[in-house]
Formats: structure tokens, C-alpha cells, sequence
């Protein structure tokens, strides 16, 4: 009796070991707040437009531009750019991967037939059939948490591979944007130089008139001509610039270039106004940074996984089924066979494998953790930036306006003095020129104010509140 139960305790203590080392198991140890950067309360930058009036929030934020061409535009990309199908089919692996990780942690069961042509000792080796149907199944007990380990390192993978999906729909939305922008940009920069170019030929006809009455020299004929010819190239240095931003547009939307067009349109877009709100709001808003945080949480999830490789595997495994030389006689009583089993296994020495699974599992850590950080320091960043050019473009617009409006006034006084015969026409000339460059300017400033504005809220995450 005493030899039975000793028996017992020696069948026992694997599995007692394994219960004691499973109590000793401990989860990866949290991540150190001091390892990640302080959050601000305010943007250093938010004072500029926190007190204007603010567009609501709403999920499709290009539709505050009130564009409808704009709005086609981010539709059709959002559902046909190339890069956004990418993301979205690397969601789709890391779901499937994920799947088949968790699935570790169920039961396996499987079924098998077969038929054997072999030769029976017993019987003067006279070959023989024998004919086998059965059931297998088997379970890992989870004692250290490596099955769910894996599992959530696998789902955090996944997580990380959805912000990523979003993070790309979001930046193919706000090129989409910008270009559409900077080519409505271009269109009233074309109609301004159009424009001018129509008042050079005219004044140059005029010129042409007066030269053969024997009013003005021939090098008033040729200032004119070069004014017109220097405006002509300019000109066509626009046209060249609006078509390669519609053939970017045609890639982002997923069309050929060959056949895709935005007719030329007044540009009407309206210009709204964005709060920054509060920076920790940047860090649960933002995709890219979530795709870091979740990547981190599985890097931290693989450190524990990597440890309990030192733990023992605790199995269960199961089997029965029929085995018989007829296929008859497979299913009788007589032929049926079956097993029960537990398996505990434990390395014992693996060549220092198990701890470089640890020190790569480490460093993977360190990795991420370090990547996490500088996209926290990215974003706000990038908060930065935009707030700062939007304040100081507004001052610069309104500089600009005084520019224009000074160099409008001296292009009409000049004009009048040379009508009068109190200057040449170099001076006419040299006016105007001034006002197209500061018309230009202006323009260039208010294109720059959409530009920020959209990359304003691409780094606050596609929205604000």
C-alpha cells in the first residue's frame, strides 16, 4: 500500500512542479511613465486660434472647405488609393494571423483514415490489409500564459495594423487635399497672369501704334515686348506645374492620369478656422500613435511569452478509434482501441536558446518603447508647426494685403504720370510688374493657409474637438 501511494506522489510531482512554477510566473513588468515624454497642458501655439470661432467637429473633416469637386475627390480615394488597399489587406493578415494564434489555445481535434499493406510474422509473413479509422485530441493546459501570451501579443498586432489603416487613409485624405488646394491655387495665379498678360498685349499694341505715329521710341516697343514675352513664359510655367499636380491627383484617387481631369474653377473654398484643444488629445486622436502604443503593448506581451519558454508544456492528449483487416469488421467491439495521456516536458539544456529568446524579446521591447516615444514627440510636433504657420501666415496675409493694395495705388499713379508725359514708360512698367508679384504673393499666402490648415488637422488626427 505504502509502495502505491509513493508511486502516486512520483506520477504527482511533475505536476506539482509545474503548479509551484506557474505561482512563480509573473506578467511583464509595466512600462516606466519616465520613460515617456511629459504631456503639455496647452500648445505653446493654441493661444492663436483658441479664441476664433471654431468649425464643430464632424468625421469627414474635408467637408468644412464646403468643396463639393473636394469632396468627390476624398470619397473616391478613400475608397480606391492604392496605398489605403495595401493597409487594409495587411489589417486583413493580421487578423488571420491572429486568428490562427489564438487558436492555439483550443482544442485540437482531428480525425484520420487509412489502410496498411503489410506482411504479419504470425502468419508466414503473408502479406495482409489492415484497415484503421480514429479520433485524435489533444489540449495545451496555459499554466504560464505563453498560449495567451501569444494571443495578445497577436491581437495588439492586429490593433496596431487598424490605426495603421486609419493613419494611411488619413494621410491619403489630406494629400489629396493639400494638392486639390494647391491646384485651385494655381487656377487663380493662371487667371491673374492671364489676366496681366491681356493688359501687356494690349499696352504693347498701343505702344506699336504710337511708335509709328513717332510718339515713343522703338525701346518702349521692345521693354513692352520683353514684358510680354517674360509674362508668357511665366504663364506656362503655371500650366506645366497645375498638370503635374492633377496627374498626382489621378494616382491618389486610383485613376490613369492619361484619363483623369479637374476642369479649371474660381476658387471658392472656403477657409475654416481650428482649435488645437488639449494635447493629450492628440495622443488617444492620432493614429500613428495609437499604431506605436499598440505595437509596444505586443512587444511587451512577447517579453512574457519569451519568458515562460523556461516553464515546463503541460498536454493532454486523447485517442481512440477501430483497426481491423476487413473493412467489415472495422467497427466491431472487438476492434476498437483507445488512450488516455498527459505529457509534461521541460529543456533541460538548449545551447543558451531560450535566454537569447528573452534578450531578443528585450530588445524588441526597447525598440518599440523607443519608437512610441518619438511619435508622441512627432505629433506634437507637427501640432506645432501648423499652429505656428497658421499664426504667422495671418499676419502675413494681412502684410500682403497692405502690399498689394500700396502697389495697386502706385501702378494707377505711375500709369497716370506717363499719360501725361511726366515719367517713361520704364516706370509704368516697373509698377506693374510689382503689383503681379505682390498679387502673386497674396495668393501664394493664401494657398499656404489651406495647406497648414489641413496638415493642422491631419496632426491632431483627422479631427478636433
Amino acid at each position: 500500500m505504502s509502495r502505491l501511494r509513493f508511486s502516486a506522489r512520483s506520477a504527482l510531482a511533475p505536476l506539482l512542479a509545474a503548479l509551484v512554477l506557474a505561482g512563480c510566473a509573473t506578467a511583464p513588468a509595466p512600462i516606466d511613465p519616465s520613460a515617456l515624454p511629459l504631456t503639455p497642458t496647452l500648445f505653446r501655439e493654441s493661444e492663436a486660434v483658441a479664441a476664433s470661432t471654431a468649425a464643430p467637429f464632424q468625421t469627414q473633416w474635408w467637408k468644412v472647405f464646403s468643396d463639393p469637386v473636394l469632396d468627390r475627390l476624398v470619397d473616391q480615394a478613400t475608397r480606391s488609393n492604392n496605398s489605403v488597399q495595401v493597409a487594409a489587406g495587411r489589417l486583413a493578415q493580421a487578423r488571420a494571423i491572429a486568428g490562427a494564434t489564438d487558436a492555439n489555445r483550443s482544442v485540437q481535434l482531428g480525425l484520420g483514415v487509412g489502410a496498411v499493406r503489410q506482411t504479419d510474422a504470425n502468419a508466414n509473413n503473408q502479406p495482409k490489409t489492415l484497415v484503421s479509422v480514429g479520433a485524435n485530441l489533444s489540449y495545451e493546459l496555459d499554466l504560464f500564459g505563453r498560449l495567451s501570451g501569444a494571443s495578445d501579443a497577436a491581437s495588439l498586432d492586429a490593433a496596431s495594423r487598424e490605426a495603421l489603416l486609419r493613419s494611411t487613409r488619413l494621410l491619403v485624405q489630406a494629400d489629396v487635399a493639400q494638392t486639390y488646394l494647391n491646384l485651385r491655387a494655381l487656377d487663380a495665379e493662371r487667371a491673374l497672369m492671364r489676366d496681366t498678360l491681356q493688359a501687356y498685349r494690349n499696352t504693347l499694341r498701343l505702344t506699336e501704334v504710337r511708335f509709328r505715329e513717332g510718339d515713343v521710341a522703338e525701346l518702349d516697343v521692345a521693354r513692352v515686348r520683353t514684358e510680354v514675352a517674360s509674362t508668357e513664359s511665366e504663364a506656362l510655367v503655371l500650366d506645366r506645374q497645375r498638370a503635374g499636380l492633377e496627374h498626382a491627383l489621378a494616382v491618389l484617387v486610383g485613376e490613369v492620369a492619361s484619363r483623369f481631369q479637374v476642369a479649371p474653377a474660381e476658387w471658392t473654398t472656403a477657409l475654416p478656422v481650428i482649435p488645437a484643444g488639449v494635447p493629450s488629445t492628440v495622443l488617444v486622436r492620432r493614429p500613428d500613435v495609437l499604431a506605436a502604443q499598440s505595437s509596444m503593448q505586443a512587444a511587451q506581451a512577447r517579453v512574457g511569452v519569451a519568458k515562460a519558454a523556461w516553464f515546463p508544456v503541460f498536454s493532454l492528449t486523447a485517442n481512440g478509434g477501430y483497426a481491423a483487416p476487413e473493412i467489415g469488421d472495422l467497427f466491431r467491439m472487438s476492434t476498437r482501441a483507445w488512450g488516455v495521456g498527459a505529457l509534461l516536458s521541460l529543456p533541460i539544456f538548449d545551447g543558451g536558446r531560450r535566454e537569447a529568446g528573452v534578450q531578443n524579446a528585450n530588445a524588441e521591447l526597447d525598440i518599440a518603447l523607443a519608437n512610441y516615444r518619438e511619435q508622441i514627440l512627432v505629433a506634437f510636433r507637427d501640432v506645432e508647426d501648423q499652429l505656428s504657420a497658421l499664426r504667422l501666415l495671418a499676419e502675413q496675409s494681412e502684410a500682403q494685403s497692405r502690399s498689394v493694395a500700396s502697389s495697386s495705388r502706385a501702378t494707377v499713379l505711375s500709369d497716370s504720370r506717363y499719360r501725361n508725359g511726366l515719367v517713361s514708360q520704364l516706370e509704368v512698367l516697373d509698377a506693374q510688374r510689382s503689383e503681379l508679384r505682390n498679387r502673386r504673393q497674396a495668393l501664394q499666402v493664401r494657398a499656404a493657409q489651406y495647406l497648414a490648415t489641413v496638415g493642422l488637422i491631419r496632426a491632431l488626427g483627422g479631427g478636433w474637438a
